[in-house]
């Protein structure tokens, strides 16, 4: 079955590699304009250049996901620029890892108050588009203790009851609110990509957990974020969706 998003707009925060890339390519080879924001302006330039290269209107801009009015300067830009918002994408992630300061200031700067704040400055432009969907971007690891990603995980676990609260929230705006809960993602330039030669052993110890025998890819999280903005999933919100080739099943 084809998803259509022919006239929509949609804004991915963090959107110019990896996971936020992909998604972004993807509505955009499904019809939708597309707006895209990071910190690195050469990584932003790159994909906008492939989102414009599939016929669509592409906006990139760079932005601070950790400061508040950089965000809100963000979104009011993208929605100027593609006429409106239909759909958010929160993706950005500051990976904080352990049970340090740095870690949890990183985490709850851009993993949650970044998705928290961006959801409420394109709530009201996709209220006036007649409502539309916003998908944060969870983890595994947000269902469980870590050891090893202390902060990272109990961030993540907050997106996920986040997702849960603006499902009700936003319902009688007809806005849907959902969350996808990737596995560990490889692609060039990636944590994974990197641990395969600085943490060799940690990377044959995950890649052993995946029942599926391999790490995901960008493209697999990306399809899961457009059946989930889609009228495919038109009785679906407040939910995460795990896409992990069986990883949190081990």
């Amino acid at each position: 079955m084809q998803i259509s998003f022919n006239g929509k707009r949609v804004v991915v925060a963090g959107g110019s590699r990896g996971i936020g890339r992909s998604i972004a390519l993807g509505f955009a080879a499904a019809g939708a304009s597309v707006s895209i924001c990071a910190r690195s302006r050469a990584a932003l330039d790159q994909t906008a250049a492939e989102i414009k290269a599939l016929g669509v209107a592409a906006h990139a801009a760079s932005c601070d996901l950790a400061d508040g009015t950089a965000i809100a300067a963000y979104i009011e830009d993208a929605a100027r620029s593609l006429g409106g918002i239909d759909i958010l994408v929160n993706n950005a992630s500051g990976f904080g890892g352990g049970d340090t300061e740095e870690g949890w200031k990183k985490g709850i700067d851009v993993d949650l108050m970044a998705t928290v704040r961006a959801s409420n400055a394109a709530i009201p432009h996709i209220e006036r588009s007649g409502g539309g969907s916003i998908l944060n971007i969870s983890s595994i690891a947000g269902f469980g203790a870590s050891v090893r990603t202390t902060s990272y995980a109990a961030v993540k676990a907050a997106v996920i009851n986040y997702t849960q609260s603006q499902g009700l929230m936003l319902a009688p705006k007809k806005i849907r609110a959902n969350a996808i809960a990737p596995g560990s993602i490889e692609f060039p330039g990636g944590l994974w990509e990197a641990s395969k030669t600085s943490n060799p052993k940690l990377y044959d110890a995950i890649f052993k957990s995946i029942p599926w025998g391999r790490l995901g890819h960008p493209e697999e999280i990306a399809n899961a974020a457009l059946f989930l903005c889609s009228d495919l999933a038109s009785w679906i919100t407040g939910q995460t969706l795990t896409v992990d080739g069986g990883q949190s099943l081990s």
